[in-house]
């Protein structure tokens, strides 16, 4: 198992280090005339990178320490998309390319190699002396030469100055290269750029209603904010969870339901960040389940973390609240640690005429929920694919991505989340906070 497990980390490093090689060569080594600083400048900016990329990853997952995560975590997680759309764009110039080359055809001329270029101009042919015409005879009195003084040399004449060269243009290739490679490189950099800017700002609020069969008439219009996937790391710290708990709280919501990958660290890391969650505000209260990245974090810990700011862990259990009862699962992760989801001791003794909300961290557990017969599932977990078009891998290993859909006569609802994972980056998956106000059919 640990030789497959090698084989195939192997494979995935050669495959990376083929795509950044691609890569290269189209924004570096074809974009330069040579060796040179610009040259060796885009190559170093291409081994690092990657260095960095892996470096990070390995540094949190092994939880080094926190100081070394931080210093790894901005530049490596930073080249993940930007390598990402780097690619992308290339990929997309190279339709591009055989157009720019038939509308610049003619317009540009190759440079002239070194040694078309004489250094200087060549000294005219030597004339037999025998050809050589006879000095004309003065027809006028001689014009008297300057007297020098004794011991003064005379003055030389002034050798004329070559004329100045332009520079030669670049090769129709190079120009081509250095259009299309600006081009993609701007654009990767603008989109990776927008996206980082788009999670830290902090997430934007989203508001959904649903109508659900058995919900009391009393109960309509109560309001849940779902909070998913926050992530507090070495990049997304205690200034972020600041920011979604006012988020949060602006909304002013009956109940917030956390689902889950609250974290990607150990308390001792990440204690002082998660602190400003004990401020989160609800009539009745704020509620947790596990995501798959507390077992990764030390999930024994940050449920008493969690209790001791205020918010109340549902480990597979259950509290009847005024008009409905509101449920919460383990996460699947917990099943490598014998805590994993346990549907029955949840739900299997509840009062099925009553409406019922489940948090469950992965939307794949919706079908437990609707074998128990849970009216509203609430999940996180697939960040709505955070980069595009991560997207179509989500879809491939989720039922749902991202909103609102129904499974028999259950309702699943999916929260793009409100951080992010790795990358402090979204395109095409912006943040946010959901509203899920409650309604009777």
């Amino acid at each position: 198992m640990v030789i497959l497990l090698a084989i195939a980390g192997l494979a995935v490093l050669a495959v990376v280090a083929a795509l950044h090689w691609y890569v290269w060569r189209r924004l570096v080594r074809d974009t330069t005339a040579g060796p040179g600083p610009a040259r060796r400048a885009g190559t170093a900016v291409f081994v690092a990178g990657p260095v960095l990329m892996i470096a990070a990853l390995v540094t949190e997952r092994a939880g080094a320490p926190f100081w070394l995560q931080r210093a790894l975590a901005w530049p490596g997680f930073l080249w993940m998309p930007l390598a990402l759309y780097l690619l992308l764009a290339v990929l997309a110039g190279e339709a591009v390319r055989p157009v720019l080359r038939r509308l610049t055809a003619g317009r540009t001329r190759p440079a002239p190699s070194p040694a078309a270029v004489p250094a200087r101009a060549a000294a005219p042919a030597a004339v037999p002396a025998s050809e050589r015409a006879a000095p004309a005879e003065p027809t006028g009195p001689k014009e008297p030469e300057e007297p020098t003084e004794p011991g003064m040399p005379a003055e030389p004449e002034a050798p004329a100055e070559p004329a100045q060269a332009s520079p030669p243009a670049p090769s129709r290739r190079l120009f081509v290269s250095r259009v299309v490679g600006g081009a993609a490189a701007t654009a990767a950099v603008a989109t990776v750029g927008y996206g980082t800017y788009g999670v830290l700002r902090g997430p934007k609020v989203k508001r959904v209603t649903v109508p659900l069969a058995k919900l009391p008439r009393a109960a309509s219009g109560f309001r849940i904010a779902v909070v998913s996937d926050i992530h507090l790391g070495p990049v997304l710290g205690r200034d972020f969870a600041r920011k979604v708990v006012d988020t949060v709280n602006g909304t002013q919501p009956d109940l917030i339901a956390v689902v889950g990958d609250l974290v990607d660290g150990s308390v001792k890391d990440l204690g002082p960040a998660a602190a400003p969650l004990a401020g989160l505000r609800a009539r009745h209260g704020a509620y947790f389940v596990t995501g798959n990245h507390e077992y990764f974090s030390g999930a024994e810990q940050w449920v008493e973390e969690v209790r001791g700011l205020g918010i109340h862990p549902l480990e597979n259990a259950r509290t009847e609240l005024p008009y409905f009862d509101l449920a919460g699962v383990n996460d699947l992760q917990g099943e490598s640690e014998g805590q994993g989801p346990d549907f029955a001791r949840a739900l299997g003794d509840r009062d099925k005429a009553r409406t019922c909300v489940l948090l469950a961290h992965q939307p794949v557990q919706i079908h437990e929920a609707v074998r128990h017969g849970v009216d509203l599932q609430l999940s996180g977990h697939t960040h709505g694919g955070q980069l595009w078009p991560g997207n179509l891998v989500a879809a491939a290993a989720n039922p749902t991505v991202a909103g609102l859909e129904r499974y028999g006569d259950t309702q699943l609802y999916v929260s793009r989340g409100a951080g992010a994972w790795g990358p402090p980056t979204r395109v095409g998956a912006p943040s946010d906070v959901t509203v899920i106000e409650l309604a009777t059919l």
